[in-house]
């Protein structure tokens, strides 16, 4: 048995034995755990951070996040946090306001911004709960390797001990700067979208008559903005302007969150009753991506294996759901490796085959950029058309596909009213109309080949180190 990484100095390791190890106690690494738990398996959670702890996330889950809690059975636990129902989503953009309700999920039609220290804390006691051992302080420094297989991790705890967990599958839960996906070689990912935006966001002390009911986006040129009412009374406020130049220095994202709500006049008036609390958080230099996320006794649910901008707010469900559709694809067969092992590719495929449209939506939205003729024109109907408004609504929530918005017929109606609408612009337009074709064709053909489902396999090295990469990611820009 050889280790992917070498550690310096390293004395020789205890060893223990797991059915699973789990690195990152979060949603997607307790969402995993959980149900393995409760199959009977025996299951090691390890997280680098003390539990509960904050980390960086928008953390709103709309109704099909929301379903997940349910699946988990930590549903009531969550909403005893005290966040707020949110029965009505509204869109505003270019003078024209989209509200609608939300279509259920398993009976949930509600969604809920939840903070990440109460969340994660209730997910990482239901796995406890449930069976798993977890390990808070405990940073993983290797991964363990007999041949190309993957059987384990050694990790160094708070007390400076260093342990070998030999399991039959490492689950990296870790994020997205994922120390197994390093380790095992997919750290770079197959297919990755630069983002548009840049990300700030802050909390504020709501004011007593507010409409703690409603998830609201505002788009004022280039800018966007929410306000998403949470738990504690507490608003969660993010902006994303276009990308800006430069690191952030001191006191930059306080500039940067400030300029950009003063730009969006309704969300400063959401906002002028309200008290800040806290500073203001940042996100920069984000990228949508696939990495390769299946391999021989490895896994990657979460964002470890792939992220989304979270213009869409997408994170959490796919952590919860992928990291519980994982536990269930593998519960029965771990000690039967070839059986294992085409479990593991087939539920990657899925997340592959089931994420690529909300992952070119998402593109869509993260661009940062001005609304374009053709989205004033869907603001413009759907502020009339219910059904258009839900549509809208029901593709963040995974109920509905963008192609449910965009058929033919409707695509041919938004070109014709723009044109009609818009005739002052008429080049701006026409050009914007083949612009939808030029990304239609495009994101068509990266579903046909890159997203077809067959990512391309690693085969790491049993010595790489943990700086290394897969060779032939493809960048689309």
């Amino acid at each position: 048995m050889t280790e992917a990484v070498r550690m310096t100095d390293s004395p020789v390791p205890r060893i223990e034995s797991a059915d699973v190890v789990v690195v990152g106690a979060r949603c997607a690494g307790a969402a995993t755990a959980l149900p393995l738990a409760e199959a009977g398996r025996r299951v090691i959670v390890l997280d680098a951070a003390a539990l509960p702890s904050d980390t960086l996330s928008t953390h709103l889950l709309w109704p099909a996040g929301m379903a997940e809690l349910q699946r988990l059975g930590v549903l009531a636990e969550v909403a005893a946090l005290g966040a707020p129902r949110l029965t009505h989503a509204y869109a505003e953009g270019a003078g024209f306001g989209i509200g609608s309700t939300f279509g259920p999920v398993d009976d949930i039609d509600y969604a809920m911004c939840v903070r990440r220290t109460g969340l994660d804390g209730v997910l990482a006691r239901a796995a406890m709960a449930g069976g798993a051992d977890v390990r808070q302080r405990c940073r993983v420094e290797s991964v363990v390797f007999d041949g190309n297989r993957c059987t384990g991790v050694r990790y160094r705890d708070s007390s400076d001990t260093v342990t070998e967990i030999r399991a039959a599958l490492v689950v990296g839960a870790d994020g997205r700067r994922s120390t197994v996906a390093r380790a095992v070689g997919a750290h770079e990912p197959f297919l990755t979208v630069p983002s548009g935006r840049d990300c700030y966001f802050a909390y504020w002390r709501d004011s007593p008559d507010a409409p703690r009911h409603i998830a609201a986006q505002w788009r004022v040129g280039a800018d966007l903005g929410t306000a998403f009412p949470c738990d504690d009374g507490l608003v969660l406020s993010l902006v994303q302007p276009p990308c800006a130049d430069g690191k952030l220095g001191p006191g930059e994202a306080e500039r940067r969150y400030t300029a950009a709500v003063r730009r969006i006049p309704a969300l400063a008036d959401r906002l002028a009753n309200c008290e800040r609390v806290g500073r203001v958080r940042s996100a920069v230099g984000i990228a949508s991506y696939f990495r390769r996320s299946a391999g021989p006794g490895w896994a990657l649910p979460g964002d470890a294996g792939h992220f989304k901008d979270p213009v869409t707010a997408q994170g959490i469900r796919d952590a919860l759901h992928y990291g519980r559709t994982l536990a269930e694809a593998v519960a029965d067969i771990l000690d039967e490796p070839a059986v294992l092992d085409a479990a593991l590719t087939q539920w990657e495929r899925t997340r592959i085959l089931e994420c690529r449209d909300i992952f070119h939506w998402t593109n869509r939205l993260a661009r940062g950029e001005a609304m374009r003729p053709l989205e004033i024109e869907l603001y413009r109907r759907a502020e009339v058309d219910t059904e258009l408004a839900e549509i809208t609504t029901g593709i963040f929530s995974r109920t509905r596909r963008p192609t449910d918005l965009y058929t033919p017929s409707r695509a041919l109606r938004l070109g014709w009213n723009a044109l009609r609408h818009q005739r002052g612009q008429l080049p701006v337009v026409l050009a914007d109309m083949a612009r939808e074709v030029r990304d239609g064709i495009a994101e068509r053909q990266i579903t046909r080949t890159t997203l077809r489902g067959n990512p391309p396999r690693v085969a790491p090295s049993t010595h790489t180190p943990l700086t290394s990469v897969a060779p032939g990611a493809q960048h689309v820009r």
